[in-house]
């Protein structure tokens, strides 16, 4: 594909024919497609090879633009030259002209060329057609000059091949430049992909070690990782320890100290020691292989402020050629203009516009934020909520194990002494039952206190607690009592009941996460109020507010009735919602944005729009935050360029002030200031 237009008609051939869902990406050159019955792999290809473009499900090098540019050049140099030189030297000759430009003119016929028939046939318009009627002109105009008035002292005033030869060199240099210019843009994912290209020790049954590549590892493959490797894939360490920077996924600088039984990340670096791992993650299971993917999928996710650019652009060719056909009648018959200035003018119009820049104004800086904040531990699903996030105004945090540390321990167990042990037991194989948080510290905390007793079932009532039946006997262990008309008041408010007895009570504590203040005093700067939206008790919640000076608090919610909360909220201002819990799941899904760290419950992820890798840092909250604004920022910045280019340039060219190879080079280098602002994102704090 030559410009975002391609990228554009492509899509809307598909649409034409039926098929919805393709989405394809002009900067990365690729299409995300769903197969289906109709829709398989070979007939996507097949339909893409009869339109004029050539796709594979592999992604190959390709130099056939630099080789292009190059002998273009070679030719062009002394064409260009004879405007510098007495006019009795050989590059005056118009047969040496022809021979010089003609190579030139047979490349960018068959380069743009085949590119603005491709675009024609699908009824999509791309800047290749300007640039085509562009050159054609001129060299049509200079061939019938040579036809009409050989022999004639006006002869060499009709002679325009060196602007044939030098539109299309130049336009190629433009392509070229913006070819690498947006790889660059893409880096950031690069340097993930290459994170993957690590050979791995293995560990073979007589003790042996083989060299194998990171492709090749098989799940339960036994990995020898040493002092300064990479560790190759996800596993478990089942012998050794040392510490692990992690800071390339999850953004945590301090290294971490793992030993036997815990988890490590294929990608990250075993800074000291020496460890056995057993893969149990491999290929596109990893997280490192997932994230690349929710990355490259979150491209095809268009911001709704790119429409604006893709609506301009699929009219913007036609509109163009309009003009300079109107530009050539205009200055000729009514300004009395002689032909060729006239034609010059016309040409420099089509020249000098460019559609490309606003095509690329938005997913070049899309693929630099997804990028920067995929390398800071950040996923961000979609470029859309990209734009989202940014025009947030209110942040709603679930409290228990969002803001806390969610490991709480337990105080107390209130209740008469020749029951503990039956109590301990009880809570113990209701919460081994649980997926919530503080179930999971309570089992920690009880594992070596309490044994497994046969209930005859158990089920959990999500925002409530877990009930469970022995014979007659109904068992109720967690924060809120199911009979309502039970009256206690329990500062800590874990409760086991037995047929709506109260038998115990549990104090636990938990406390803030280390880097909760200073998220929430950054969000205060950046004038995002910060709310808490909780399950928990009041006294609990305000106890977190008062240390994070959160004035609004609403607690005690159930799953349905933190998603209204959630809605109200969102009606008031646009709200992101913070949560790790299944019970969260709804009003993540219902915030304008929502967010769940890493070690959250599956279906909080998947309601999620935002993911932060390392759970123990919620600033990460807040550098999504500024992510998303600076990029909306540089979006906006991009847009402004282009279409500012594109009405102050056209009228330019259309007077007169500028000929077609200043035209040719203005626009050659048009979208390289957006894409070069895209990328100063990267450095941007």
């Amino acid at each position: 594909m030559s410009c975002a237009n391609c990228a554009q008609g492509i899509k809307n051939h598909f649409n034409k024919k039926g098929y919805d869902e393709i989405e394809i990406n002009f900067p990365t050159n690729q299409a995300y497609i769903l197969e289906n019955q109709k829709w398989n792999l070979s007939k996507i290809i097949n339909e893409l090879n009869k339109i004029g473009y050539k796709a594979s499900v592999s992604k190959e090098t390709n130099y056939k633009l630099e080789k292009t540019f190059l002998i273009s050049l070679i030719f062009t140099i002394p064409l260009f030259l004879h405007m510098f030189v007495n006019n009795d030297s050989f590059l005056h000759n118009p047969f040496v002209q022809i021979s010089l430009c003609l190579p030139v003119f047979i490349i960018g016929l068959n380069h743009f060329g085949k590119s603005a028939w491709n675009s024609l046939k699908i009824g999509n318009t791309n800047m290749d057609v300007l640039i085509v009627i562009g050159t054609s002109a001129a060299f049509t105009y200079s061939i019938s000059g040579i036809y009409l008035h050989w022999n004639t002292e006006q002869l060499y005033d009709y002679l325009f091949f060196e602007t044939t030869a030098t539109i299309i060199t130049l336009v190629l240099l433009g392509n070229l430049l913006e070819k690498r210019s947006v790889n660059k843009t893409t880096s950031a994912i690069k340097e993930l992909n290459s994170i993957q290209k690590v050979f791995a020790n293995k560990e073979l049954i007589n003790s042996e070690i083989e060299k194998i590549e990171f492709k090749n590892i098989k799940v339960d493959d036994i990995l020898i990782v040493n002092n300064g490797d990479k560790i190759p894939t996800d596993g478990i360490i089942i012998d050794g320890y040392g510490t692990i920077d992690e800071s390339m996924l999850t953004g945590e600088s301090n290294p971490i100290y793992k030993s036997k039984s815990n988890n490590v990340i294929g990608g990250t670096i075993l800074i000291d020691g020496s460890i056995k791992i057993k893969a149990n993650k491999v290929g596109d299971q990893t997280l490192l292989s997932q994230i690349i993917d929710l990355v490259n999928l979150a491209q095809s996710n268009k911001p709704k402020i790119q429409r604006l650019g893709d609506k301009i652009s699929s009219i913007f060719v036609p509109s163009v050629i309009i003009i300079s056909i109107i530009t050539f009648l205009v200055n000729h018959l009514i300004y009395d203009i002689d032909l060729t200035n006239s034609l010059l003018r016309s040409i420099a119009v089509l020249v000098i516009s460019c559609p490309c820049a606003m095509g690329l104004a938005t997913p070049t800086a899309v693929m630099v934020g997804l990028g920067k904040a995929a390398k800071n531990g950040i996923l961000i699903k979609g470029g859309d909520t990209i734009e989202k996030y940014a025009k947030i105004k209110q942040v709603a945090f679930d409290k228990t194990g969002t803001l806390t540390t969610g490991e709480f321990k337990i105080n107390n167990i209130q209740c008469e002494k020749k029951v503990l042990n039956d109590v301990k037991n009880i809570i113990y194989t209701l919460e081994l039952k649980s997926s919530h948080p503080i179930a999971k510290s309570i089992i920690r905390e009880l594992k070596n206190k309490a044994k497994i007793i046969k209930f005859d079932s158990i089920k959990e009532i999500k925002g409530k607690g877990i009930e469970g039946y022995i014979g007659s006997d109904k068992y109720f262990f967690g924060t809120n009592p199911i009979n309502n008309k039970l009256k206690i008041n329990h500062n800590k408010g874990l409760f086991l009941l037995k047929n709506n007895d109260v038998i115990a009570s549990v104090d636990i504590t938990d406390d803030l996460k280390s880097t909760a203040k200073k998220t929430i005093k950054n969000l205060d700067f950046l004038g995002i109020k910060s709310i808490i939206v909780s399950g928990d008790n009041i006294d609990n919640c305000k106890h977190i507010a008062e240390k994070l000076d959160i004035k609004e608090v609403y607690s005690q919610l159930l799953p349905d009735e933190k998603l209204k909360e959630i809605k109200r909220l969102n009606k008031s201002k646009k709200t992101a919602m913070v949560g790790d819990g299944i019970n969260d799941a709804p009003a993540l899904a219902q915030s304008h944005v929502g967010l769940s760290l890493s070690d959250s419950t599956q279906v909080a992820i998947q309601s999620a729009d935002i993911i932060i890798l390392n759970p123990k840092d919620l600033n990460k909250i807040y550098e999504a935050l500024r992510i998303s604004q600076l990029t909306l920022k540089t979006i906006k910045q991009n847009l402004f360029w282009a279409f500012s280019y594109n009405i102050i340039a056209i009228p330019i060219a259309a007077v007169g002030l500028l000929n077609p190879m200043w035209a040719a080079l203005f626009m050659a280098f048009s979208d390289i200031v957006v894409v070069g602002n895209s990328l100063l994102l990267k450095n941007k704090k």
